[in-house]
């Protein structure tokens, strides 16, 4: 089973529970595991639990929005562990463009992005069908490391 690990602003949590539903299918026959920062528990130290779960995530996908660019500890900290763990090859980092963003001079334009194209999932005219379309990327990349 492979761990994934979303890297979001809370002001795309909508948009991190949709793309959660479209993987229900992988998670339901034990493709993955899903984990994201509202999985902590009371009580749990919020820096210890993410660092944790990042640094043991075989997925890291990055929700790309102009709030996860201005977010300090999204760029800064999620997005430049995801890409020190992409470089030594201990993950793969997966670009999500939700919303329309300059993303193209961040250091995470080099890897393809998804949807198709990169085109952010709120110019799609159909949401599901661009979180499917990113589903679809996610998995082949998982049975590529299977």
């Amino acid at each position: 089973m492979k761990k994934v690990f979303f890297s979001y602003s809370h002001r795309d949590e909508s948009f991190r529970d949709a793309l959660e539903a479209q993987l229900s299918i992988l998670k339901k026959r034990g493709v993955i595991t899903a984990w994201h920062d509202r999985a902590i528990d009371a009580g749990e130290e919020i820096d210890r639990a993410i660092d944790e779960n990042i640094h043991n995530s075989d997925v890291i996908l990055l929700l790309i929005s102009p709030d996860f660019i201005a977010s300090d500890y999204c760029y800064d900290i999620e997005m430049t562990v995801a890409m020190e763990r992409h470089g030594k090859g201990e993950s793969t980092v997966i670009p999500v463009i939700i919303r329309p963003c300059d993303w193209k001079d961040a250091p995470f334009s080099k890897l393809m992005a998804v949807p198709t194209d990169g085109k952010p999932v709120t110019l799609w005219s159909d949401r599901d069908s661009a979180f499917l379309d990113i589903t679809n990327s996610i998995k082949r990349v998982v049975q590529k490391k299977q």
